[in-house]
Order: structure tokens, then C-alpha cells, then sequence
């Protein structure tokens, strides 16, 4: 199995759980693709590579989920605790 060193550039994202979980996204142009990668107190558990086009549909669709909740809170009649 082939080690590859973690790029300098990337991303942590904290698990809205408690217990030492985080997701890092760091971009491999050498490769021509973002892994996305899983942790649990400090260890890697698992990754999954995406090429340039899944990477963008991932992004589409979190954004496209993002507009959702901002559309759903601005719906009037709803406070902030439900929205």
C-alpha cells in the first residue's frame, strides 16, 4: 500500500456529534481530485476520492440544500427555534 502525504492545504470540518469527529477536504491537483476524509480522535477511518465532476455535483447539492433551509427559515409564521 502507497502512503500519500497529506497536502498542506486543505480543510477541517468539526461533526455537529460530540466525540473527536471531523471531516477533512483537501484538494490533490497532482491527481486531479478532492478527498474527502473521515476522522475520529485524531485517526483516519475511511476516504473517498472525487473527481472534478462528482466534486462539483457534491457541491451543488449542498449548496442547493443550503438554499433550502435559508428559504424554510424565511418563511413567514416561523420563529428561529423552528426554523
Amino acid at each position: 500500500m502507497t502512503v500519500v502525504p497529506m497536502p498542506a492545504h486543505g480543510e477541517w470540518y468539526a461533526d455537529a456529534r460530540e466525540g473527536g469527529r471531523a471531516l477533512r477536504v483537501s484538494w490533490h491537483a497532482e491527481r486531479g481530485c478532492v478527498v474527502l476524509s473521515t476522522w475520529k480522535d485524531g485517526t483516519c477511518t475511511g476516504t473517498a476520492r472525487l473527481g472534478p465532476h462528482d466534486a462539483a455535483r457534491l457541491v451543488g447539492m449542498l449548496a442547493g440544500g443550503l438554499a433550502a433551509l435559508t428559504d424554510e427559515a424565511a418563511e413567514p409564521g416561523l420563529d428561529a427555534a423552528e426554523a
